[in-house]
């Protein structure tokens, strides 16, 4: 276990070193050599996390906690830097960094056309991967919030890459405050952590939760403490992994380059909120009101995410949305209680969600730049490995056999489906229905961009195939979106899992959902498949076939269109509830009360004393007759009043 901890820090630490020599000293080294310490450093981290997962697995030895540093101390608070060696961290480690390292690669081609120097998104993109490295790694809430906002600033500088351009400065912005709306829940339900149990360290908590299940806080009623305390975190992690409500920065956040949007969806930020709720799965176990809480919003977010899919024409938000969909299957799994399937979902989805959006920056690449899906067409003849790619990152997607997400979203509805629950049933049936949109969406993009005759002649004649540096990360992505869910399934959610994750993800008494998986009636089983397959088939009929009936059915139905076109409103709506509001009153208090009072008073007191003074100046003429009068009759007031008063 020795081997592995220090394989584990190497990991870990190796993108920090990188993001700061790159960042620091960039313009002396030059774009080439940053390019090759980044990403060679990223492919030694990701060799490391895949070891020391390797070497921990083998061992089967128990978690372990490595103390890098003294960090804060204050009273009876202390908290350290310390890396912490489980199950969930290692395989965590291992996905990241090896997402990472292939994104960093494909950058180096893709980032080749920028005129400016590069050196500073690669050591962003270091930065982005060590912050998620610290998040996963944390053995307590203040090292995982210190993770977690550097996931956030990190995303902000690399959606904002190109600052000359508003769209992308006004992205950045939406996606940090979005965020941190969410993040001051996440902070009090922290606080609350360490008033409830005076620890933030996790295993303190663990082992303290059994003692305190009784305990309530008085707030609008009484209410047990471990249901708001979870619904906070829960609320924060709806901001992180964009669920229902707190989603709308995901898909601004497609205006940073490519490599960027592929290392968000896939490996980084959006599946802090996932992996925060099986870190927590020992305390979310007992406040069954808040995963029912969490089992609804996924539920509604997947299906929602996929309505608006169906309808972009920008190829980067159609995949945008779907991460969106996708990760709220994720939280369906953590609503039923089968954290063991959203964490196998995490980790498949990050093999074939990262293909897709490297995909797509291909044939952005090859189309110079051009992101409209309607100006694209027959370019498999042209860029013949992206589109292979393409369809392999689709297929695991739809969740077709024997593809990733087969293995990884149908148990996900297989556990819904076997939580016996109203809720259960609404999640498995959405879910079903979202698996039919979900190939629908997949498929319109393929046809879209790959079949049919050229919609644009200059485009089409001008697309190339991409460079070695771009196609070989698709092609070891494509690997992994076909295998890697038969591979990983037993040990993920099969007869292997207690073993595998060796009490990194806590199932209450009587939560025996994950292995009950297999005696899942086998026509509901199925439903997802022949769903995802009736996808394929509309799809098929509607871009190949009779490629007239979309424009029909936009036509005769046009309010549905501009409202899925429109995604749902929120926008608009959030505009006029928040936006519009809080600018009448910031105007309101710029105009009359900084400019109208704080700045008035003064600027008042100062004209009527020049006011003053001027009066005061005409009386001084020169004249000594007037000076003789005006004392004359001083003296004459002087003397009235003293006889008076004597």
């Amino acid at each position: 276990m020795e081997t592995a901890s220090y394989l584990f820090e190497i990991a870990v630490l190796g993108p920090l070193f990188a993001s700061v020599v790159a960042g620091l000293f960039g313009r002396l080294i030059g774009d080439g050599l940053a390019q090759i310490l980044t990403t060679g450093l990223m492919i030694v981290a990701a060799l490391c996390g895949i070891g020391a997962l390797g070497l921990a697995l083998q061992s089967g030895a128990t978690p372990v906690v490595v103390l890098l540093a003294d960090w804060i101390r204050a009273g009876s608070f202390h908290a350290a830097w310390t890396l912490r060696l489980d199950t969930l961290s290692l395989s965590m480690v291992a996905m990241v960094t090896g997402v990472s390292a292939l994104v960093h690669l494909y950058s180096t081609g893709y980032m080749g056309h920028e005129t400016t120097p590069t050196y500073r998104f690669f050591s962003y993109l270091s930065l982005f991967t060590f912050a998620m490295l610290m998040l996963v790694t944390s053995n307590d809430l203040v090292q995982l919030f210190f993770g977690w906002e550097g996931v956030g600033l990190a995303s902000y500088l690399l959606i904002g890459y190109w600052y000359d351009r508003p769209s992308a400065v006004n992205a950045a912005i939406k996606a940090f405050v979005v965020n941190r709306v969410a993040d001051l829940f996440f902070m009090v339900g922290i606080a609350l952590l360490f008033v409830e149990f005076g620890s933030v360290t996790y295993d303190n908590i663990f082992a303290l939760v059994p003692a305190h299940g009784d305990d309530t806080y008085m707030l609008f009623g009484t209410h047990r403490v471990y249901e708001i305390i979870c619904m906070l975190l829960f609320i924060g992690a709806m901001g992180k992994s964009a669920q229902l409500f707190l989603h709308t920065w995901l898909p601004d956040a497609m205006e940073g380059p490519t490599p960027v949007s592929a290392l968000i969806h896939a490996a980084t930020m959006v599946t802090a909120g996932v992996f925060l709720m099986a870190r927590m799965s020992p305390l979310i176990e007992f406040a069954p009101a808040t995963k029912a809480f969490i089992l609804f919003i996924g539920a509604t977010t997947c299906f929602f995410a996929a309505t608006v899919g169906l309808v972009q024409p920008d190829i980067k938000r159609t995949i945008a949305y779907s991460t969106c969909s996708q990760l709220g299957y994720m939280f369906v799994a953590a609503g039923v209680g089968a954290y063991q399937a959203s964490m196998f979902h995490l980790t498949t989805h990050a093999f074939f969600k990262a293909l897709l959006f490297l995909g797509a920056g291909s044939v952005i690449h090859a189309v110079h730049d051009e992101q409209d899906m309607f100006r694209m067409g027959g370019l498999w003849k042209k860029i013949p490995l992206t589109y292979g790619a393409m369809w392999a990152g689709s297929l695991a997607l739809a969740g077709i056999f024997p593809f990733a997400g087969y293995w990884s979203k149908d148990a996900i509805l297989e556990a819904a489906w076997m939580a016996h629950s109203g809720l259960g049933f609404y999640a498995w049936t959405l879910g079903c229905v979202t698996a039919f949109l979900t190939a629908l969406y997949s498929w319109r993009l393929l046809f879209l961009v790959f079949h049919g005759t050229p919609r644009d002649p200059h485009l089409y004649e001008g697309a190339h195939e991409s460079p070695v540096s771009m196609t070989l990360p698709l092609v070891l992505l494509g690997i992994g979106a076909v295998l890697g869910g038969i591979l990983l399934a037993p040990y993920y959610v099969g007869s292997g899992q207690a073993a595998f994750w060796n009490g990194a993800i806590v199932n209450a008494p009587g939560n025996t959902i994950v292995e009950t998986l297999e005696q899942t009636p086998e026509l509901i089983a199925l439903m997802p498949t022949f769903a995802g397959v009736a996808g394929i088939l509309v799809a098929y009929v509607c871009y190949i076939a009779s490629p007239a009936i979309p424009a029909t059915l936009a036509a005769s139905l046009r309010p549905l269109y501009l409202f899925l076109l429109n995604k749902w409103y929120f926008d608009e709506l959030y505009d006029l509830i928040f936006v519009r509001p809080y600018r009448a009153l910031a105007r309101l208090l710029w105009k009359g009360a900084d400019e109208g009072v704080i700045e008035g008073i003064p600027q008042g007191l100062a004209r009527m004393t020049v006011g003053t003074a001027g009066q005061a100046v005409r009386t001084q003429t020169g004249s000594i007759a007037v000076y003789a009068f005006t004392m004359l009759i001083g003296l004459v007031v002087l003397v009235t009043t003293m006889l008076i008063f004597h």
